[in-house]
Order: C-alpha cells, then sequence, then structure tokens
C-alpha cells in the first residue's frame, strides 16, 4: 500500500484501518477539517447520537435532524459543517461546497427562516484531534488510510456501510480489506 499519510490534508476523508480496535474509532470514516504542523482535527462522519439537534441546543428547535458524535475531544463543544458558506459568515472552506463553522447566530436564522435545509448542514458534538506529529505515529503503525472525500459522503445517511463503502472505493487491495469480518478471529 502507498504512504497514505503523505495524501492526508483538510478536505480528506480518514478511515480507521480494519485492525483498529480502538472504540472510539473502529470502523470511522472521518473528515479532517485541518491538519498542519500544530496537529489535526476531523469530525467522525458515521456515528449518528439517539438525540436530535433541537433537543441540545437553544436556536435550533426547528432541527430534527440527529447529532452526530463528532470525536472524543471536547464533547461539551458543538460543530457544524455545511454548504453554504456564501450565507455564513466566517466559515472555512474544506473543499468546493463543503465548509466548517461560522456564525451560529446567521445559521440559526437561516435554518428557521427556511433559507437553508437541515439536509445542508451536519451537527457534532465534540471532534477528532491529534496533537503534533501524534497522527503521523498512528499512520506509522498502519491504523489509518486516506480516502478522496466528497458532500454526498459528508451528508449520507449510509452510516452502516459508509465505512466499508469509503474503503473499497480506493480500489485494489483495500477491496479486500473492506469485505473483512470486524472481529476476524470469532469467524
Amino acid at each position: 500500500m502507498v504512504n497514505e499519510f503523505e495524501k492526508l490534508k483538510a478536505g480528506k476523508l480518514l478511515l480507521s484501518s480494519a485492525n483498529m480496535l480502538e472504540s472510539n474509532f473502529k470502523r470511522t470514516v472521518l473528515i479532517m477539517c485541518e491538519h498542519n504542523e500544530r496537529g489535526s482535527l476531523g469530525f467522525i462522519l458515521n456515528r449518528p447520537m439517539e438525540f436530535k439537534v433541537c433537543e441540545a441546543l437553544a436556536g435550533f428547535e426547528e432541527v430534527e435532524e440527529r447529532l452526530h458524535k463528532g470525536g472524543p475531544v471536547q464533547v461539551d463543544t458543538v460543530h457544524f459543517l455545511h454548504s453554504r458558506g456564501d450565507l455564513i459568515d466566517d466559515s472555512i472552506e474544506i473543499f468546493p461546497g463543503l465548509f466548517w463553522g461560522g456564525d451560529k447566530n446567521e445559521l440559526s436564522y437561516l435554518l428557521n427562516t427556511g433559507v437553508m435545509h437541515p439536509s445542508e448542514i451536519r451537527f457534532f458534538l465534540g471532534y477528532a484531534g491529534w496533537s503534533a506529529g501524534q497522527l503521523e505515529a498512528e499512520f506509522e503503525e498502519g491504523a489509518w488510510y486516506t480516502a478522496e472525500a466528497s458532500r454526498n459522503i459528508v451528508f449520507s445517511d449510509a452510516y452502516e456501510r459508509m465505512w466499508s463503502r469509503s474503503v473499497r472505493s480506493k480500489g485494489g487491495e483495500y477491496q479486500l480489506v473492506a469485505n473483512s469480518p470486524e472481529l476476524p478471529g470469532l469467524n
């Protein structure tokens, strides 16, 4: 397999390897939003939570969409990804058509007035973060793969098969990896 770490940057998917057993990241798909000399930050895309945004966030009473577990860091904070950087000040473009953060009051207004549809946004509780050099070390251990990201993946509700589909999309030997059982010793 090629050196996956060389491909890592904001806007890429970070996929846990098939042998990742750490419970926070087992079979996860993350979107990388920041990767630089200070560290890395991303959000888990395939861990929806049981409660809705309207149950957790003041000002978003009309948003019936599920909140997502973004990662194990600062689980008392809420973050959001969206497709409308043209409407929300202070948004950071991750890749064309996908934005991170921005003015929450503007977002609340846009959602509550119907200018934005809830399907154009994802809310995350916490995030996944790595200090400088930490993610590089995990790559050296074979804990992660990278893949191309798209808005379809970021806003997909196909949570159960997101990991295997994303790994399979890499082609070649990754197609075998994507079909590997979660606990090979039990087969």
